[in-house]
C-alpha cells in the first residue's frame, strides 16, 4: 500500500486511516492528576443536578478523598454559589488554578472566571464545548481522587463533548418522580449507553417531604418511580433525596459542605467501589 497522503479523495474505504478507531479523548496537562471522572447528568433542566453533584463530592470529601468539582453548565453555573466561593480563579501563563473550598475541595466554573457572576453567557454550542474541553485541559488538578462534572441538561453538545473529551468512569442520572421522568430518563440512559459509559446509579432528587411532626412521608410531586425506572434499564442502585428546607437555605447560604450526606451516602458508597 502507497504511503498515506492524508487526501481522503485519492484513497479507498479500506484505508486504516478510515477504518481505525479514534479517539477523541483529551490528555490533562502535565502538572495535573485526577484518578475517576463521575458525570452527573439529568434528561431536563431544574431537577437539582447541581445539588446531588454538590453533595455527593461533599459526602466523599468527608471520607477522606480529594475531590473536585468541573461546573459543565456554562450558561446556568450554580455550583460556586453552593461552596461559597466568591473569589475568582487564579492562572499562569501554563494553567488555571481552581479555587478551593472550605474542606480542600478544588472548583472550576465560568463563574469563578467572568468579571460578575451575573453576566449571561451568551456563547455558541461549539464554544462553551471548547471551554468544557479548556476546563478540563487547562486548569491544575492536584491529586484528584474523584471529580465529578455537574453537566448541563439534555443531551446536546456540551454532554456529547464531555463523554468524548473526558475519560468518564460512571453516570450519575438526576431525576424527580413526575411521569415524564421515563422517557427522559431513558434519555440519559441511551445516550451513555452510546458512549459505552456505565450508568452506577439514579438519584430521585424532591423524592417526598417528611413532616416535622408526625415523621410520615409525603409525595409531593407523586409516588416515586425510581426504584421502577431503575428496573426497567437494569440499573442497581438508587436514591431517594426528601425536599428540605434547611438543606435549601444551607445551600443558598454556601454551606452545602455542612449538608448531612445520610440521604446520598449509598450512591457514593458505588462510586467509592471504583476506587478498589
Amino acid at each position: 500500500m502507497s504511503e498515506c497522503t492524508h487526501d481522503c479523495s485519492t484513497c479507498g474505504e479500506s484505508c486504516a486511516e478510515r477504518t481505525s478507531p479514534q479517539s477523541f479523548l483529551k490528555e490533562l496537562n502535565p502538572y495535573s492528576s485526577v484518578k475517576k471522572v463521575i458525570a452527573v447528568v439529568s434528561g431536563k433542566g431544574g431537577v437539582g443536578k447541581s445539588l446531588v453533584t454538590s453533595l455527593m463530592a461533599s459526602e466523599m470529601q468527608r471520607r477522606g478523598y480529594n475531590c473536585a468539582v468541573l461546573d459543565a453548565d456554562i450558561t446556568g453555573p450554580s455550583i460556586p454559589k453552593s461552596f461559597g466561593i466568591t473569589e475568582h480563579c487564579k492562572g499562569t501563563e501554563d494553567y488555571l488554578i481552581p479555587v478551593t473550598t472550605h474542606t480542600g475541595m478544588q472548583i472550576m466554573s465560568i463563574n469563578l472566571i467572568l468579571e460578575n457572576e451575573t453576566e449571561p453567557v451568551v456563547w455558541r454550542g461549539p464554544v462553551i464545548a471548547g471551554a468544557v474541553t479548556q476546563f478540563w485541559t487547562d486548569v491544575l488538578w492536584t491529586d484528584v481522587d474523584f471529580m465529578f462534572v455537574d453537566m448541563p441538561p439534555g443531551t446536546g453538545d456540551v454532554p456529547l463533548t464531555v463523554f468524548q473529551s473526558l475519560p468518564i468512569d460512571g453516570v450519575v442520572i438526576v431525576t424527580t418522580p413526575q411521569d415524564l421522568v421515563g422517557m427522559i430518563v431513558s434519555k440519559a440512559v441511551n445516550m451513555a449507553g452510546m458512549m459505552n459509559v456505565p450508568v452506577l446509579g439514579v438519584v430521585e432528587n424532591m423524592s417526598y417531604f417528611k413532616c416535622p411532626d408526625c415523621g410520615k412521608e409525603h409525595a409531593i410531586f407523586g409516588e416515586s418511580k425510581v426504584e421502577q425506572i431503575a428496573k426497567e434499564f437494569g440499573i442497581a442502585h438508587t436514591a431517594r433525596l426528601p425536599i428540605d428546607p434547611a438543606v435549601a437555605a444551607m445551600v443558598d447560604a454556601g454551606e452545602v459542605e455542612s449538608v448531612s450526606g445520610e440521604h446520598i451516602a449509598s450512591m457514593v458508597d458505588v462510586i467509592e467501589k471504583l476506587d478498589a
